[in-house]
């Protein structure tokens, strides 16, 4: 073989190994993220951070099926994470039915309001959308906050604890910071597979190739519209079960959950990470609640020093953390 005949070679196997790298990456990415998340609290600071990046990820989680994948930016996803919170505590405080029918019930109410909500924003484009989906989340803010005998108003909804968790026969005892993350880890572990599942399907491929050009996929005969629907809805379903888990977690849903900035700082926490990569949302949240932690020790405008570094990530690195990252290894 010549030396012209070997650099073809090499360039051809180039991309063909980064396949290959690419393709075992994916099919292991469900236990790797679940093997990673349960080493959290044992390296972080503290087991309460571990339980909120482990929320707020699964939130990002579910918004990044969205933008990330689909290509819609929305600025309304607090009100599913709300929703699920919202509901959950209603039903265990003010029913008190256990805590996994407040958890299928806030998923459900969830996913009908995405659903809901969906209809009447698909149809938009570009910031037309972004906003329609802005203006319904905070119609879902202020109907909570005033419906103050169900949800508390602006003192928030209290009233409600789990205590104790039966699950698979076994009886946790919730109360304990790491036992209740690890009960929290099988819920963001089966919501992580259903976001595998629904990426190497079919649909996984109608919704990217809806990303990188509506237009196209929709002379290739795919129904964008529905399409666009069914993700936007998965996207609240999974936000929602994020919103169920910090009101088991927490205890008490402050009406803060369903503000506008709280869907700010979902974009911020998917987009530090690495919009459209697998693991990123749980990066992302964790370099959020970090930041948070750290700046907040030194002043009380955080967010200013937060927001600065967010527009230095966007500005230099798009991919955000960890889909820089990939890419890096990716072209080695």
């Amino acid at each position: 073989m010549t030396a012209s005949d070997s650099s073809v070679a090499a360039v051809m196997a180039g991309p063909a190994g980064h396949r290959g790298w690419r393709a075992r990456l994916a099919a292991w990415r469900v236990p790797l993220s679940v093997l990673i998340l349960c080493l959290l609290p044992w390296v972080l600071p503290s087991q309460a951070l571990a339980v909120n990046v482990l929320i707020y990820g699964l939130v990002a989680v579910g918004y990044n099926l969205l933008f990330g994948y689909t290509g819609l930016l929305s600025f309304g996803h607090a009100a599913f994470f709300g929703t699920g919170a919202y509901v959950t505590g209603i039903v265990i405080g003010k029913f008190g039915l256990p805590w996994y029918a407040a958890v299928a019930l806030g998923v459900i109410a969830g996913s009908a309001l995405a659903f809901v909500i969906g209809l009447l924003s698909i149809r938009t484009r570009g910031i037309y959308f972004s906003m329609v989906t802005l203006a319904l989340s905070q119609l879902v803010y202020y109907v909570a906050l005033q419906a103050s005998s169900l949800t508390g108003g602006e003192n928030g909804l209290r009233g409600f604890t789990v205590a104790k968790i039966d699950l698979f026969g076994w009886t946790v005892d919730f109360l304990d910071p790491l036992k209740k993350y690890y009960v929290l880890m099988v819920f963001a572990a089966a919501a992580l597979w259903l976001v595998s599942r629904i990426l190497n399907s079919p649909f996984g491929a109608v919704i990217e190739a809806i990303r990188e050009n509506e237009t196209r996929a929709r002379a290739c005969g795919y129904d964008v519209e529905r399409s666009k629907l069914i993700a936007f809805t998965l996207s609240g379903l999974i936000c929602a079960l994020a919103g169920t888990l910090s009101a088991l977690h927490l205890a008490i849903v402050p009406l803060d959950i369903l503000h506008y900035q709280t869907s700010g700082m979902i974009v911020m926490m998917t987009l530090l990470g690495g919009a459209g990569s697998f693991f990123g949302p749980f990066v992302g949240a964790l370099a959020f609640l970090l930041m948070e932690d750290v700046v907040s020790l030194w002043t009380s405008h955080w967010q200013i020093v937060v927001g600065s570094v967010f527009i230095l990530f966007v500005l230099f690195l798009p991919k955000g953390i960890w889909g820089t990252a990939l890419a890096w290894r990716a072209g080695r």
